[in-house]
C-alpha cells in the first residue's frame, strides 16, 4: 500500500513538474501580440502587477516593433498605477531615450508628471493637514515634468491637463513657503521669514498666497524695524487686498 501511495506521489509530481515546465516553454514561446493582449486584460481589471510582467516579458523577448513600443508605455503607467512612481518615470525615460520622435512620446513626458502629482492621503483629508506641508520636492519635480510637456509639446492633447496640474502644484508650492516663513517668524528669525515671503511674491505672483506674504512681510519689517519697507508693503497690501489687515 505503501509503495502505491509513493508511486502516485510520484506521478503526481512528475505531471506537475511537466505542466509548470510546458506552461514555461509555452510561455515562451507567445508572440508579441499573446503577451500584449494578456497585459491589456491584466490593465482592465486592475491587476497592475501581472500586467507589468506580461508587458516586461513582451520587451524582453520582443524588443522590435510596434508592440514593444507600446508595452513601454504601458509599462510606464501600470507602474503609476502600481503606486511605483520611480519604476513609472524610468520606464518613461527609457521610451524617451529609444524613442524620441515617436508619435506619443509626449504621453512619456506626461507619465512622468502624473507620477509625481501628489495623491490625496485619507489621513490627511480625515485630519485636515494640507498637503503642501509635505517635503515639496515631489511637487517641484511634477511641476518641472509638466512644464518640460508643455514647452515641447505645446499642441499635446495633455498639456491641458497639464497646466491645469501645473495651477495646483504652483499653488502648493507658495503655501509650502509659507509654511517655512511662518514658522520663522514664530522663532523670531525674522530675516528668514522675510526671505520666504519675498520669494512667494517673486515666484508665485497670482497665487492665493500673495496676500499671506504681504501680510506676514510687514509683521517681519516691523519686527526688524525697518518702517519705510513695513509702510510700502502696507500700502500695497492696501491697494491689492483692501480685505486684510495686518493684526
Amino acid at each position: 500500500m505503501m509503495q502505491r501511495f509513493l508511486t502516485t506521489l510520484l506521478c503526481a509530481a512528475l505531471l506537475s513538474g511537466c505542466a509548470l515546465f510546458s506552461e514555461s516553454e509555452n510561455k515562451d514561446n507567445w508572440a508579441a501580440s499573446r503577451f500584449y493582449e494578456e497585459g491589456q486584460q491584466a490593465m482592465k481589471i486592475g491587476d497592475y502587477k501581472l500586467a507589468i510582467e506580461h508587458f516586461e516579458n513582451l520587451v524582453a523577448r520582443h524588443p522590435f516593433g510596434v508592440y514593444a513600443q507600446q508595452a513601454q508605455l504601458d509599462i510606464a503607467y501600470a507602474y503609476y498605477k502600481f503606486d511605483e512612481p520611480e519604476s513609472s518615470i524610468a520606464a518613461a525615460d527609457q521610451f524617451i531615450k529609444l524613442y524620441p520622435r515617436h508619435e506619443h512620446v509626449d504621453y512619456a513626458y506626461y507619465i512622468k508628471g502624473l507620477a509625481r502629482f501628489p495623491k490625496e492621503d485619507y489621513f490627511e483629508v480625515k485630519f485636515k493637514f494640507d498637503p503642501a506641508q509635505r517635503d515639496p520636492r515631489t511637487v517641484q519635480e511634477s511641476f518641472q515634468y509638466f512644464a518640460d510637456l508643455i514647452q515641447r509639446f505645446p499642441a499635446s492633447p495633455y498639456a491641458a491637463d497639464a497646466a491645469q496640474r501645473m495651477v495646483y502644484l504652483r499653488n502648493n508650492l507658495a503655501r509650502s513657503e509659507m509654511y517655512a516663513a511662518e514658522f520663522y517668524l514664530k522663532k523670531a528669525a525674522y530675516v528668514a521669514a522675510a526671505n520666504r515671503a519675498k520669494y512667494v511674491l517673486e515666484h508665485y505672483d497670482q497665487t492665493p498666497s500673495v496676500p499671506d506674504a504681504l501680510v506676514l512681510l510687514v509683521k517681519a519689517y516691523d519686527k526688524l524695524g525697518i518702517e519705510d519697507l513695513a509702510a510700502d508693503t502696507r500700502r500695497v497690501l492696501a491697494h491689492n487686498f483692501p480685505e486684510r489687515t495686518v493684526k
